[in-house]
């Protein structure tokens, strides 16, 4: 298994990956966040390769907003990670998360974080085995405002 810093030439496949994971993103808009997130200087993806095919890539940035459970600033945090189906538990996932940690460690970061939906036991039970602690559970509500046009 080849894990890589992905490049603006792989975008595109990048962005297929993407569109399994998040599946309410379009895949043309992932890619064009691709292409920006390789010329940012606080942002990393990686992609894990066997025998030339990507089978899986990680999205880590840096966040200088606060971050449930830490105490430092900035914060490596792993924005996604994805691995083909066919491909999982052999360990992929847990090199691409190696990497991001690696190369937030490099950025001068002494803490990494994630966050996964509460129903997804799945990556819930990823993370705890990949050494993270759970910080806090949290429910987001909204409500839209009668007669608003929006905000000014």
């Amino acid at each position: 298994m080849n894990i890589r810093k992905a490049t603006a030439a792989d975008a595109k496949a990048l962005a297929g990956m993407a569109a399994a994971l998040f599946h309410h993103e379009d895949v043309n808009a992932l890619r064009t966040e691709f292409e920006a997130l390789a010329r940012d200087e606080e942002a990393a993806c990686f992609l894990a390769e066997e025998g030339g095919v990507e089978v899986g890539f990680a999205q880590c940035q840096l966040r200088h907003d606060y971050v449930e459970g830490t105490v430092t600033s900035p914060v490596g945090y792993l924005e996604g990670i994805y691995v083909k189906a066919s491909f999982r538990h052999r360990g992929v996932a847990g090199q691409l998360l190696g990497a991001c940690e690696e190369w937030a460690k490099g950025m001068g970061c002494t803490e990494f974080a994630s966050d996964c939906e509460l129903h997804n036991t799945d990556s819930l039970s990823f993370h705890l085995h990949m050494g993270f602690e759970e910080a806090n559970r949290i429910i987001c509500l909204t409500k839209r405002l009668r007669g608003g046009d929006g905000c000014a």
